[in-house]
């Protein structure tokens, strides 16, 4: 019974003096409330049966068209359960607070399509209007349901949001690193940005080795890319990378037409003073910078190039995972010779 019911039954009764207790006055007045169609309210305990007429889908979900779980197959697949045996974990919604009357989907957007194929009127519902859009994405991140562009895309709303990437580290229950993967994706050089939006290349990690790469050797990597039939998996990326690295040590050999040395000899001078440099005490032969990240134990890999200003590379001590990390976040314990 609503508080708008109990109001009628309590005005009915101050106005019919003459039904008191249980009369059957009373048991009339009582029935024809409780027979009123129950309205749907923020505060209401439980799901509710609303219109599906009066649900619309958030223009700003992180989940776009392009998302596999919008695929016609698969939301007739969820139609065909939903025709057989209902909806039955309610969606969630809030109050749209640009049309009065109706609701925006915080999460559910699947079960809703999938119900108006199924030709469904109402669908169970949840009403919390205190749902962000952070929280779409924790909840979708959690199913696997977004795409590497769709995360990517919401971490950059953020960001221009003026919020710092360990802030949306924080929001979401990601680590720094897989914020600043994710930041890659935003500015691809075009070959990458076309092997990624074709989905010839869906794997973070491989697009960010791939981008690594590209800064070092872009001609090599963008005719690696142009063949058609070339796999990008992390293992074909590996063996790119490791033939690139063995081109640079041949290319070391070979020699200059204007000195007759090679890029070894040339620089024979540079490392003999590097040599006389290590003889000093004072020197460290290989410094090893130890710090502390998320309370664990890391060094800073010094010989390989931070992705940006303010970030650098790190590798735990307990399980040796090597990951990008903003120096800000990082404290520093000891520096050791290695």
């Amino acid at each position: 019974m609503t508080a708008m019911q109990t109001k009628k039954i309590a005005s009915t009764a101050a106005n019919n003096p003459k039904a008191d207790g249980m009369g059957l006055d009373s048991l009339g007045d009582l029935a024809g409330l409780l027979n009123e169609p129950q309205t749907a309210n923020a505060s209401a305990v439980g799901p509710q049966e609303l219109p599906l007429e009066l649900i619309d889908e958030d223009p700003n979900q992180p989940r776009k068209e392009h998302n596999p779980g919008f695929s016609a197959e698969s939301l007739e697949e969820l139609a065909a359960t939903i025709r057989l045996r209902g909806v039955k974990s309610p969606v969630s919604v809030r109050l749209n607070p640009e049309a009065d009357g109706r609701y925006l989907i915080n999460h559910g957007a699947r079960r809703y399509r999938a119900s108006k194929l199924a030709l469904k009127d109402t669908i169970p519902a949840f009403i919390d209007n205190d749902y962000n859009e952070a929280d779409q994405v924790i909840e979708n991140l959690q199913r696997n349901e977004l795409t590497a562009r769709e995360i990517a895309d919401f971490i950059g709303r953020e960001l221009a949001k003026g919020k710092k990437k360990g802030e949306i580290a924080k929001e979401i229950g990601k680590s720094p690193a897989f914020v600043t993967q994710h930041v890659t994706l935003l500015d691809l050089p075009e070959s990458i940005a076309e092997a990624f939006n074709s989905g010839r290349a869906k794997d973070v990690t491989v697009i960010n080795e791939l981008v690594t790469a590209h800064k070092k050797n872009p001609d090599e990597v963008e005719t690696w890319l142009a063949d058609d039939i070339q796999e990008i998996t992390r293992g074909y990326v590996k063996l790119l990378r490791e033939f690139l690295n063995d081109k640079r040590s041949q290319d070391a050999d070979t020699v200059d037409a204007f000195t007759g040395q090679t890029d070894a000899e040339s620089n024979g001078d540079a490392k003999k003073e590097k040599e006389l440099k290590e003889q000093n005490p004072d020197r460290l032969k290989k410094a090893i910078v130890q710090v502390e990240h998320d309370g664990r134990s890391a060094r800073i890999i010094l010989n390989r190039r931070p992705p940006a200003e303010g970030f650098a590379w790190l590798k735990y001590e307990d399980d040796g995972q090597e990951f990008e990390a903003e120096l800000a976040q990082v404290k520093l314990v000891a520096l050791l010779e290695g």
